[in-house]
């Protein structure tokens, strides 16, 4: 934990460099501002409201908004408010009393000297800011906030991104802190003062209205565009395998494992652990919420799926078949499902895949991966089979065993009392042929890529695709925006990819309306149906799309191009 520690520490430091900090750098300016007796502790106040409110809030946003529900929009609302009404009290005496006298009972455990725009002031500043601001994260951060999504707030988090808050702190305590002695020790500057303040004051509230609409983040846009090697590579230094081993250890990413097959138990059917309750918070569909302990007597299959994942998808058919044969043999299917991606969180979605995929059996929203954690599950398909008391009697992960999974359920159904169940069991089985593993192109789970340049988060980069693509990996070339969870090409950018397997699909999304992507495979453009008409995909809402189905299995060379900026890509998956 400590590399970790230390090396969020120097990410926070080289992040004052990044293009993210480009948007509150005003705010940070206008700390610097005001008389000489009390402004000279207002930095050392926004730094320490600074650190408190980024560390509290990156780590338990998401639990204040699920315990409260209060909206986070409404939060940065408030705190936007804060800086636009310091921004006035820097132009107008009258409002800069009146801000006084609100905060004085938050100011009392300062000195009575330290008022508004002294330490006390700054630590509402800071406060403000630490809700507002939006860093560029590199994979130490990231992790620390995946954790903070789904409520796994540890020691470790709370040091790390303490760590990250100091380092950030820094650089910003030195400009404030130079810009107060650049005031105090060049004339024209010290005469002018009230007229600075007053500039600083404008900028203030701009920068907040900025914030409010949403300007910031296009502003940052813009200079990614314009300038796309800005900041490039200041995420490197956590690249390093010490580092990348140390995030693995930190915590159990939910989204860490979709798999092919793995062995289920065996058909004794053993009475295992009592199964967790279904934890309540999530959205359900096709049913009212439902209870484990409501359940007793029946058998309940918990399947943990989410929409976009091919190997959930293969395992839907038979889940449908099982609910059709045994739901009123006393068989309870709840489809868990757990998002591997951030816009499979959108219940509308979700409604609209389970209507794609004809699913009418229960189906529960886990996007805070509650009921994942509960099981302690680490898999997408993984399936855990409840008998009548409550118990855990079978459970089997990723694709494959489905005779032995219906056997399972029958022999529970007939521990219930059920009779006439189907003697004959012979599930269709899918085979795998494919070689290549899933492929992630978010640079957080990002492995294989064969692009020569450096990878950078949030960054707009050239890229370029080497003449031999090696087996199972992939290139970029043109630009492209990388973020943690997936790759957005700009027009005229490309991917190669080496692949070996039979059919070839990839979860895409598109960021307005719709997005056109052209597939050729070994050169050629070919109409292979489904979501590939004539060689083009065109990309209209969030899901898994169906790029190749060759008659067979073999090694093949994939490229896509891109004929705009509209789509974002996520993850490669074969069969």
């Amino acid at each position: 934990m400590i590399l970790l520690v230390l090396f969020a520490f120097i990410a926070g430091v080289v992040t004052i460099l990044s293009p993210c900090i480009l948007p509150i750098l005003p705010i940070v300016l206008s700390s610097s501002i005001g008389d000489h007796k009390n402004s000279k502790r207002r930095p050392f106040g926004v730094v320490v409201g600074f650190i408190i409110s980024f560390t509290f809030f990156t780590l338990f946003l998401s639990t204040i908004v699920k315990a409260t529900g209060i909206p986070s929009d409404t939060l940065r609302f408030i705190s936007v408010i804060v800086i636009a009404g310091f921004g006035l009290s820097l132009i107008i005496p009258q409002v800069q009393k009146l801000i006084e006298k609100l905060f004085t009972k938050l100011a009392q455990f300062a000195p009575q000297s330290q008022n508004r725009t002294g330490f006390g002031g700054g630590v509402i500043v800071g406060l403000s800011l630490g809700l507002l601001w939006t860093p560029c994260v590199g994979p130490i951060l990231a992790s620390v906030i995946s954790l903070a999504l789904t409520g796994s707030v540890t020691s470790a988090a709370f040091f790390i991104t303490l760590a990250y808050a100091v380092g950030t702190a820094i650089p910003m305590f030195a400009i404030m802190y130079g810009g107060q002695q650049l005031l105090r020790r060049v004339p024209w500057l010290l005469t002018n003062t009230e007229k600075i303040q007053k500039i600083f004051g404008i900028l203030m509230i701009l920068t907040a209205l900025a914030i409010l609409n949403n300007v910031d983040r296009k502003f940052q846009t813009f200079i990614l565009t314009t300038f796309p090697q800005y900041g490039t590579g200041l995420t490197k230094i956590e690249d390093i395998k010490p580092i990348q081993d140390q995030l693995n250890k930190l915590h159990n990413k939910p989204a860490n494992q979709t798999v092919q097959q793995t062995p289920g138990s065996a058909l004794s059917l053993p009475k295992g652990a009592l199964a967790h309750e279904l934890i309540p918070g999530g959205e359900w569909f096709n049913s009212e919420p439902l209870t484990l302990n409501k359940l007793k007597g029946k058998v309940v299959l918990v399947d943990f799926w989410t929409y976009s994942c091919i190997n959930c998808q293969r395992t839907l058919p038979y889940l449908r078949d099982w609910w059709k044969k045994y739901e009123d043999k006393g068989l309870v299917i709840i489809g868990v499902h757990a998002p591997e991606f951030e816009f499979e969180k959108n219940p509308k979605n979700v409604e609209q895949a389970i209507k794609d995929f004809k699913l009418t059996y229960p189906v529960v929203q886990d996007n805070n991966f509650a009921t994942w954690q509960a099981y302690d599950n680490h898999y997408w398909p993984a399936k855990y089979l409840i008998d009548k008391d409550g118990f855990i009697r079978y459970s089997h992960f990723g694709e494959g065993e489905y005779d032995q999974t219906e056997e399972a359920i029958q022999e529970l159904l007939k521990e219930t009392g059920a009779t006439k169940l189907p003697t004959k069991i012979s599930n269709p089985n899918y085979t795998i042929v494919s070689k290549t593993p899933e492929t992630y192109l978010g640079s957080e789970r990002m492995q294989n890529f064969a692009s020569p340049e450096s990878t950078s988060e949030n960054q707009i980069v050239n890229y370029t695709a080497p003449q031999e693509i090696p087996h199972d990996a992939f290139a970029f070339s043109g630009k492209w925006l990388l973020t943690g969870e997936y790759a957005a090409p700009e027009k005229g950018a490309k991917l190669v990819l080496n692949f070996e397997a039979k059919e070839v699909f990839l979860v895409m999304r598109p960021k307005n309306g719709s997005a056109k992507v052209k597939v050729f495979v070994d050169g050629k453009q070919q109409d292979f149906g489904a979501d590939n008409k004539k060689g083009v995909v065109t990309v209209t809402s969030d899901r898994l799309y169906k790029l190749i189905n060759l008659p067979s299995s073999a090694r093949h060379l994939l490229r896509l191009e891109f004929e705009d900026n509209n789509a974002e890509l996520y993850a490669f998956t074969f069969g």
